[in-house]
């Protein structure tokens, strides 16, 4: 306990140096997570209590949360509602971890929040910067391409200036650099619908 406290994640491969048993440790793995002395993140991946009551008291929780929704499922940035809702896109705050993967579309719920992860064409796999706050390393997507992705992935429900108004998004949120970075992926998606999306939006800001 006192090693896995000082990891920010954990899984049975960390712990072999500690024993080869592998039973073993799967068993003291069951009766840690019962005592609540570690949360299970998803299938094979911990995390201890002690590390996460530490960052709390430090004052670095949400930053981790960021860091470990990027760990969850690997490569993947934040985007779509998470990363809208920082910058007032969104009129509602989001309460679930919105991210975009290479992996496939998943979804993993755990004592520490809802995490929830949409593939993407490989090409559009772009528009992100990692920042590195409180020694951890988060990927995170532009506003303007936070924006595409969400557009992106309701693109066969935006068919008209209503639906675009249904959206409620705070255009201006959005500077003339934005909406050209926005225009950008479109036309990087090589798709129609996409331009046509961005046209329509440009009329309603």
């Amino acid at each position: 306990m006192q090693a896995i406290a000082a990891m920010p994640y954990f899984n049975l491969s960390d712990l072999m140096p500690y024993s080869r048993d592998r039973h073993y440790l799967k068993t003291m793995l069951a009766r840690y997570h019962a005592r609540g002395e570690i949360i299970r993140l998803k299938k094979g991946l911990y995390v201890s209590q002690k590390y996460i009551d530490e960052t709390q008291k430090k004052n670095y929780y949400t930053v981790y949360l960021e860091f470990i929704a990027n760990q969850l499922a690997a490569p993947s940035y934040l985007s779509l509602d998470y990363i809208l809702a920082q910058h007032n896109i969104l009129t509602e705050m989001p309460t679930n971890f919105t991210l975009i993967t290479q992996a496939k579309t998943n979804a993993y719920a755990n004592a520490l929040g809802n995490f929830f992860y949409h593939s993407i064409k490989p090409m559009l796999f772009c528009g992100f910067a990692q920042t590195n706050e409180a020694d951890f390393t988060i990927a995170k997507a532009t506003k303007s391409k936070a924006l595409f992705d969400y557009l992106y992935l309701r693109k066969n429900s935006i068919n008209c200036r209503s639906q675009a108004v249904e959206l409620r998004l705070n255009f201006e949120n959005l500077l003339a650099a934005d909406w050209r970075e926005l225009k950008k992926y479109c036309l990087l998606s090589k798709t129609k619908k996409m331009l046509a999306i961005y046209e329509l939006l440009l009329k309603i800001k």
